[in-house]
């Protein structure tokens, strides 16, 4: 169940905005956060990347400075309106991530920014087969999302804003092993030896996993 002002948010750009540079603040900035997933990843500028659950742009915005074929995929048209108005740049597609309308093996890169949260575990697990599907051989997922905290200094906050902005799929989300599910539609670790492990940030808060598509399906 949404809260009102997590519905305002969405509604009002300026509110949204404003509400992701305060979150932001935990790891040194908007910009910063946008970009943490994109870390030690060794692509060209003629990769395809897909920006899945793009919202208004966010995020895109800083793909296309680093890749010259972007596409932004989002259910909302209120959020691929404002994606198109601000970032016009980039390929828009109205679809849900669960069904998404393009071919087998078609991306190099498919990016998530802070939108898994929102998705039941059901949809998860959909969420991830299609992604397997629409990425090349040896293609990679990166995804930035909330975490359960490490550092007890960090639950207090996290809490408040998930009680105030998120529903309940937000909880069952830091509960959840994210490496383990990818690992099983084939989605595994990224240059690394340790197994489907998160890079953590603020205080463990934060999550980011790079994996790749296995040459052989585990499915």
């Amino acid at each position: 169940m949404a809260t009102i002002f997590r519905d305002l948010s969405y509604r009002y750009q300026w509110l949204y905005d404003a509400i992701a540079r305060l979150a932001a603040l935990s790891v040194g900035g908007e910009a910063r956060f946008r970009q943490l997933a994109l870390q030690n990843l060794t692509l060209g500028a003629e990769t395809k990347a897909l920006d899945l659950c793009c919202g208004s742009g966010q995020t895109t915005q800083f793909l296309v400075q680093y890749f010259q074929d972007v596409t932004g995929l989002d259910a909302s048209p209120r959020s691929l309106e404002r994606a198109r108005k601000n970032l016009p740049s980039a390929n828009y597609v109205e679809a849900f991530a669960e069904s998404m309308p393009f071919p087998d093996c078609h991306f190099d890169l498919v990016h998530s920014s802070v939108a898994m949260h929102e998705m039941q575990p059901l949809q998860l697990k959909q969420i991830f087969e299609e992604v397997y599907r629409v990425l090349k051989p040896e293609g990679l997922f990166i995804l930035v999302d909330f975490h359960r905290p490490t550092n007890p200094v960090f639950w207090p906050g996290l809490a408040v804003f998930l009680w105030l902005f998120e529903t309940e799929t937000a909880w069952e989300l830091i509960e959840t092993d994210l490496g383990t599910l990818l690992a099983e539609v084939g989605l595994r670790s990224y240059n690394s030896e340790a197994a489907q492990q998160p890079k953590l940030y603020a205080g463990g808060s934060i999550q980011v996993i790079q994996v790749q598509k296995s040459v052989v399906s585990s499915q």
